[in-house]
């Protein structure tokens, strides 16, 4: 089991920067990968960025470049560092635990988090 609390999100406007964090407690962090996902309203849940146990990382394409994923196992936390929001960015962002497959593909757990508001607006 998993427990994960997100937190750092809030208005920003379009070009600034937020870090969100996500805590975990509850079992072995760093035998997890860890993903970020957001949701806007009316749109699904989409991955934003995953980290790996080992530090690899995966990003949606239209985040690379502003949005970097980090990890830090001896705290159980993971990070999403976000410059240049835009508009578009606006989402409650989730975290998970999961697995980073080799393939770069993200498979998420049943361990959410309960989302945090990011809101890019002049």
């Amino acid at each position: 089991q998993v427990q994960l609390v997100e937190s750092g999100g809030g208005l920003v406007q379009p070009g600034g920067s937020l870090r969100l964090s996500c805590a975990a407690s509850g079992s072995t962090f760093s035998s997890y990968g860890m993903g970020w996902y957001r949701q806007a309203p009316g749109k699904q849940r989409g991955l934003v960025a995953a980290v790996g146990w080992g530090g690899r990382t995966n990003y949606a394409d239209s985040v690379k470049g502003r949005f970097t994923i980090s990890r830090d196992n001896t705290k159980n936390t993971v990070y999403l560092q976000m410059n240049s929001l835009q508009p578009e960015d606006t989402a409650v962002y989730y975290c998970n635990a999961g697995n980073l497959l080799l393939s770069g593909e993200y498979y998420p757990y049943d361990y959410w988090g309960q989302g945090t508001q990011v809101t890019v607006s002049s």
